[in-house]
């Protein structure tokens, strides 16, 4: 579920100071970006931003950067950190298949996936960002004691994602089948967009840490 094509999106981000532009020459400089020795922490898809501008705005002394692939939803996102900047927090407009090309070894101590494309069909399995072709990338820019945060309705899809950790090299600390009524897990729990929908129909919440 996207966001309909907005005229001149592309455009409009393309000339944004907000976005990283070639963030291939970032790689293994992040610090320089924000200008700090912050830990890094990416989302992955982040749709129209609620979640990681929260994430930024309550934790000041952690760097974000928001990766999206469509610049109509990556806009929604621009708008918001237009109305309220953050020091902390950048975006880069991206497909996900390249994403160990802007980080080097062991600069992110903690990637979030919420609510990303199902791929539902059997042949797309490799597309998904939790699938073990996704984790092992993940494991070449993912700090030694960093962990991985997966949140989805799709029980399916989350099913999928359990059963792709061991063969990654990848082991779970957390996991919850109904979020929103774990105490400890939802603790501190920043909703999504897609979240706050799916909550509203009255489907549960999936969620797992997991680290190497």
């Amino acid at each position: 579920m996207r966001l309909k094509n907005i005229p001149g999106a592309r455009d409009m981000v393309a000339e944004s100071s907000l976005v990283i532009h070639e963030p291939e020459k970032t790689k293994g400089n992040w610090q320089e970006v924000f200008q700090n020795n912050h830990p890094i922490r990416i989302e992955i898809g982040m749709g129209k931003g609620k979640f990681i501008h929260e994430m930024a705005e309550r934790n000041p002394d952690i760097n974000y950067i928001g990766i999206e692939k469509y610049s109509s939803v990556l806009l929604r996102a621009l708008q918001k950190m237009e109305a309220a900047p953050l020091p902390n927090l950048v975006f880069i407009r991206m497909d996900a298949e390249d994403i160990e090309k802007v980080f080097d070894r062991e600069e992110v101590d903690r990637i979030y996936l919420n609510f990303s494309d199902p791929w539902p069909k059997d042949r797309h399995a490799k597309r998904r960002l939790t699938s073990g072709e996704f984790l092992k990338r993940y494991d070449r820019f993912l700090k030694r004691d960093g962990v991985v945060e997966f949140k989805t309705d799709n029980r399916d899809l989350f099913d999928f994602s359990l059963g792709e950790l061991e063969g990654a090299g990848f082991e779970a600390l957390q996991i919850t089948y109904d979020l929103h009524q774990d105490g400890e897990m939802s603790q501190g729990n920043i909703m999504t967009e897609y979240e706050e929908r799916f909550s509203n129909m009255g489907n549960p919440i999936c969620k797992y840490i997991v680290k190497r």
